[in-house]
């Protein structure tokens, strides 16, 4: 399991550039006017994760597995779109269907590319789509509590809760709030989630600066990380044009161009990484000398739902799991090593599986 993220942003800001550049195809068209991205284009990439590769090399793989991200290049939102201008409707359509929000945001000045609003001010932008977003919500909330009024009446348990839940969300929406920054209890998540609102899903804001400015960011991204503080969402700073000359090397050569642009790392990383943490994503691996590969949890997943990942039968006749953390899997030398050292423990269903553990699974069937 992977995580889909929509990257959304207005006409313009860089969208369908970064977008080619994450995915390493054309797909997207980079074209410098609104609605260039008409239907949503979808791509999906490896997660970068130096332990597979170590992993790999120590069990001896022959295939290396790595974790995939898909990413949505969603067409430009533009003032309005919650009331279906500039197609709005379709693209309220495609967000609800990601996981998390890729927010793109124009921080870079450059007069030969048109703003649709006719001026670079990232934190105004971001604040144009969360209010269509927030519109559109109220919109779906009120058409929602409409539509169960006799079910509640009526002593539904299930319509009550909803009704509880799309009541807050009102609230805080006509307060100027996300429906994310509602605190939503244990018991009520799984209805939370059914509801799908725009404004419940994580944001990532991405702040696409000009090439020199990738390593330090300016001005703009700093009212940018400003914000996304404010609100607990995450912020990157990425060049999408330096992402889509990486895009374009092998790996030794984009190592080598990073290093001189001052750049530890590929944008994509720092997406990826930010993504995760965004929503609370761990990673186990399943290695042998047939492959090595990652796979993708939420954090505090127990060891048979990890099994169901793989496979659902796993999870059904799961029996336990034979676990070893993956630092000491490195330093014993694989898992005979570990063995030998008492380091794989045997758990069972109770055992919650932690980042980096290195799992096979028990199963009957």
């Amino acid at each position: 399991m992977g995580f889909k993220t929509g990257i959304v942003g207005l006409p313009n800001v860089g969208k369908s550039t970064l977008f080619n550049a994450l995915t390493r195809t054309a797909a997207a068209q980079a074209a410098n006017f609104p609605f260039c991205t008409i239907e949503p284009n979808v791509g999906e990439v490896a997660v970068p994760d130096a332990r597979i590769d170590k992993l790999a090399e120590i069990a001896k793989s022959k295939q290396i597995i790595p974790a995939r991200i898909t990413f949505v290049d969603i067409a430009g939102l533009v003032k309005g779109a919650s009331k279906g201008e500039g197609l709005g409707n379709q693209f309220l359509a495609n967000i609800r269907e990601v996981d998390a929000i890729a927010h793109v945001l124009r921080c870079f000045e450059d007069g030969d590319v048109t703003h649709v609003e006719g001026r670079v001010d990232p934190v105004a932008d971001a604040e144009t789509i969360e209010t269509e977003l927030m519109l559109a919500d109220l919109e779906s909330i009120e058409r929602r509590l409409q539509n169960i009024v006799r079910k509640v009446r009526g002593g539904d348990k299930e319509a009550i809760q909803q009704e509880r839940l799309l009541k807050a969300a009102q609230a805080v929406l006509e307060d100027g709030k996300p429906a994310r920054t509602l605190e939503i209890d244990d018991e009520d998540q799984k209805s939370w989630s059914m509801l799908q609102l725009l404004t419940a899903k994580p944001v990532l804001y991405v702040c696409n600066v000009a090439e020199d400015e990738a390593a330090t960011g300016n001005a703009h991204s700093e009212r940018v990380a400003k914000m996304a503080e404010e609100q607990g969402a995450a912020a990157v700073v990425i060049s999408a044009k330096i992402e889509e000359e990486i895009a374009q090397l092998d790996p030794e050569e984009a190592e080598m161009f990073l290093e001189e642009l001052g750049l530890k790392e590929a944008g994509l990383d720092r997406m990826i990484r930010a993504g995760y943490g965004l929503l609370g994503l761990e990673t186990y691996f399943t290695v042998g000398p047939k492959e090595a590969r990652a796979w993708t949890i939420p954090a505090g997943t127990r060891a048979p739902q990890a099994a169901g990942v793989i496979h659902g039968d796993f999870e059904k006749g799961f029996i336990r799991a034979e676990t070893v953390a993956y630092d000491d899997y490195v330093s014993l030398g694989g898992e005979q090593g570990a063995r030998d050292a008492g380091k794989l423990r045997a758990e069972g269903k109770a055992y919650v599986v932690k980042d980096g553990d290195v799992l096979h699974f028990l199963h009957s069937g």
